[in-house]
């Protein structure tokens, strides 16, 4: 299991707004944790996704794609991934210890 920490970066947009790019993105994700293929967390910042490696790569594909299906000619994205193979553990769990040791 590994944990990907993605940005999404339309370039060229109408306005300095990108909540609809974003927005487009989740309803991507959502339908990839309805089908039990990864779990997702909307930050204001970012969007940290959970699972497979191979799968989590096929969402990154989908979501660098969306905005260019919404007439956007360059998008940039930012992908950053931990990948640890010695212990399984989601996204809340790095949370949970680093607030356990803060305890």
């Amino acid at each position: 299991m590994a944990i990907a920490d993605i940005t999404v970066i339309p370039i060229g947009t109408e306005s300095p707004s990108v909540s609809t790019y974003v927005a487009e993105i989740q309803k991507i994700l959502a339908t990839f944790e309805k089908q039990g293929r990864i779990r997702f967390q909307l930050t204001p910042m970012n969007t940290i996704i959970d699972g497979e490696l191979p799968v989590l790569f096929e969402v990154i594909q989908a979501m660098h794609e969306a905005p260019f299906s919404q007439g956007i000619l360059r998008v940039a994205t930012n992908i950053r991934i931990d990948d640890r193979r010695d212990v399984t553990r989601k996204m809340e769990d790095k949370v949970a210890k680093v607030k356990s040791l803060l305890e």
